[in-house]
């Protein structure tokens, strides 16, 4: 708890998501006091060409932008 989900598109190595992924990690565990341990991320790669597929799957409830 909790865990981010973050989808964009192709490019970039994995070692750069790793580097965004602890970021985010870091940034969220702060905001929310929490462990770091305990704030998982994801990254995801998702073509131009799927993008808005992909944007139209997630229910609006849990889209923030």
């Amino acid at each position: 708890m909790p865990h981010i989900a973050i989808s964009m598109y192709p490019g970039r190595s994995r070692e750069e998501k790793a580097a965004l992924a602890e970021k985010v990690r870091t940034l969220v565990s702060e905001e929310l006091k929490k462990d770091p341990k305990v704030v998982t991320v994801s990254v995801h790669d998702v073509p131009a060409e799927k993008w808005q597929e992909h944007l139209d799957a997630i229910p609006g409830e849990e889209r923030f932008y």
